[in-house]
């Protein structure tokens, strides 16, 4: 018997708050479910912050997972400065390991995303298609010609 409950689409699950880190282990427990499924879990916390330490403690749960995380912007609808490029690269990375799990651009090992962790705020935010990002990038490694 699993140690959680097998989930379905449109079906809601509620479980009481874990103590301390266990909400990372039993999203860990999780994630090694769906794997057997080859489905991608997808974690969306409350904060950036809550984001951060998710995925660092999922990766000591559970090292052979692929765990990703996608930034928030960490700047306010109206700023007058943009975000920091290394959020942006950091944004693109992960759109791009997402477009190759689902096979529209070709995916190396290393791209692998089992578990994508996401702050409750960036999830509400609009992408562009996935379409446009698979056109318009490209990627070369060392080596490369």
């Amino acid at each position: 018997m699993p140690l959680v409950p097998e989930l379905s689409p449109g079906k809601r699950h509620q479980s009481p708050l874990p103590f301390g880190s266990s909400d990372a282990l039993l999203l860990a427990q999780w994630a090694r479910q769906g794997l057997a499924h080859q489905r991608l879990t997808v974690v969306v916390a409350a904060q950036a912050a809550d984001a951060q330490r998710i995925a660092e403690e999922l990766v000591f749960f559970d090292p052979q997972l692929a765990v990703a995380q996608f930034p928030d912007w960490e700047t306010l609808p109206y700023d007058s400065f943009s975000p920091h490029q290394d959020l942006v690269s950091e944004r693109l990375a992960t759109l791009w390991r997402l477009l190759g799990r689902g096979g529209r651009v070709p995916a190396d090992e290393q791209d692998r995303i089992d578990v994508l962790v996401l702050p409750a705020s960036t999830a509400l935010a609009r992408l562009a298609p996935p379409a446009f990002l698979a056109k318009t990038t490209f990627r070369f490694k060392q080596g490369a010609k």
